[in-house]
């Protein structure tokens, strides 16, 4: 690995749902392991998650996206249980056509693999951990949640990979999802399932050819809160270093992304010439740790999005994920053909438009004669600023909607649609969107408006994507 490379920049997601301890308690009459998990809303998945965690860490760095050469993705709960998704990621963040592309799926432990993948490349390369697993209510249900870590490596980087170790054995039901299922399990051995995780991942942690006494943040598989301090008492490190990279409590079980949201909260809070370690484990069972030397601490903003959010009912959350009530579709609808939606992709991705050569005007989509000269051009390529304000707004109550439509407004009710006005290059354009995470009751003209990538609907067996706006 080259000692001149090493992290640039970071990004995080963590979706504005979250259920609080008290709302599981309720409705269940017995303790919850942690204080708040992240609920996905209803039009957001892993990709979602991803795409915004990697545009945040692309857009706190000087590297140029035309010059990212390799991307990374770990999920154990991909959009699809087959059919590669990584490909929508580098469209919906403007990445070039021929870069090296990744999946890691499967095991919790696969967040390593991707952050091994995208530290060892040759080229700016891109890590991306998102996770959001679904379980049984009455067990694991009880404490998942969902976000997303990124983290971009390049030449000149202050946080170096400069060990990795990784340890296995067969020791299987620690943690499963059988073929078919959505949902997370467990033996609920308690006894066996805390060794067989606390021995793989000190194991690994022990490999490392570090100096454990420069540790100084530490990120340990964390299905629970307890497990990272159990798995601690067999290494050399205090509760302060383990507590600074355990984030369960406030987020939930996200899956492997929990670790990697844990690895960017140490980050955040080491100091020059230190060590990071980062324990990654998944049922199986194999356990990973890498370890990362601090010459200039980095800023995550990785507190930020934990502490935010919207404490949402039990009855809410259910419905956002979808496991309350029943979509009975009928009729017709706006239909939209795969071809003609795969043709639109980069202005329903990333707002690209088209600019007149002669009089500059910006024409959105990029079609027919130049709004303003009304000549025929040819137009030149130009990205909308994601940001804007709206013009004109109306409500789509339930029924309104085309029947594509009716699944999420089951599960998030009523949508706002508007136009929205920004100003790119001295030039204006205006554009119909579809409004998210917001009541669309508060929303009115002249509101500031900004794009996130999420789940339009689904249709022909494929999810179609495409950019929402939300309020700043």
């Amino acid at each position: 690995m080259s000692s001149n490379r090493g992290i640039v920049a970071t990004g995080v997601y963590v979706p504005r749902h979250r259920l609080t301890r008290d709302e599981i308690e309720a409705a269940w009459g017995t303790s919850t392991q942690v204080s708040r998990a992240a609920v996905p809303a209803a039009d957001e998945d892993t990709l979602t998650m991803a795409v915004a965690a990697g545009r945040d860490a692309l857009s706190e760095s000087d590297v140029a996206t035309t010059d990212i050469g390799h991307v990374a993705i770990a999920t154990t709960t991909p959009p699809l249980e087959e059919g590669e998704f990584a490909p929508q990621a580098a469209a919906a963040l403007g990445l070039a056509d021929d870069c090296r592309l990744e999946t890691s799926t499967q095991s919790t432990a696969v967040g390593a693999d991707a952050l091994r993948s995208a530290a060892t490349a040759d080229v700016p390369a891109l890590a991306v951990v998102a996770d959001a697993p679904e379980g049984d209510p009455a067990a694991v249900g009880q404490r998942v949640g969902a976000g997303a870590a990124a983290f971009l490596f390049a030449d000149g980087g202050d946080v170096t990979l400069v060990d990795m170790a990784t340890r296995s054995r067969d020791a299987p039901g620690v943690r499963f999802r059988e073929r078919g299922s959505e949902t997370v399990a467990e033996p609920n051995i308690t006894t066996y399932e805390r060794e067989v995780i606390r021995d793989l991942v000190a194991a690994s942690v022990e490999a490392l050819d570090v100096d454990h006494d420069a540790v100084t943040g530490v990120s340990l598989y964390q299905p629970t809160p307890d497990i990272p301090h159990r798995i601690a008492r067999s290494l050399p490190y205090d509760g302060e270093a383990v507590g600074r990279g355990t984030l369960i409590d406030d987020v939930g079980d996200a899956g492997t992304a929990t670790t990697a949201l844990g690895l960017l909260a140490a980050l955040d809070s080491s100091a020059p010439d230190s060590v990071t370690v980062a324990g990654f484990f998944g049922s199986g069972a194999t356990a990973t740790a890498l370890a990362f030397e601090i010459r200039e601490p980095i800023k995550t903003d990785v507190a930020e999005a934990v502490d935010g959010g919207r404490d949402v009912s039990y009855t809410t959350a259910l419905r956002e994920r979808g496991t309350l009530g029943q979509t009975d579709v009928s009729g017709g609808g706006a239909h939209v053909s795969l071809p003609s939606w795969q043709r639109t992709v980069p202005q329903r991705y990333r707002l690209v438009a088209g600019q007149c050569p002669d009089c500059g005007a910006i024409a959105f989509p990029p079609e027919g004669a130049c709004p303003r000269c009304h000549e025929r051009v040819a137009f030149t390529d130009v990205e909308l600023s994601r940001t804007g304000e709206i013009v004109a707004v109306t409500t789509i109550g339930q029924g309104g909607a085309p029947p594509e439509f009716v699944e999420l407004q089951r599960r998030d009710g009523s949508f706002a649609v508007a136009i929205v006005e920004n100003t790119t290059k001295g030039e204006s354009a205006q554009f119909p969107v579809q409004l998210t995470d917001c009541d669309p009751q508060t929303v009115s003209v002249g509101d500031r408006v900004v794009g996130q990538f999420r789940r339009i609907y689904s249709a022909e067996g494929v999810t179609r994507y495409g950019l929402k706006f939300t309020p700043e």
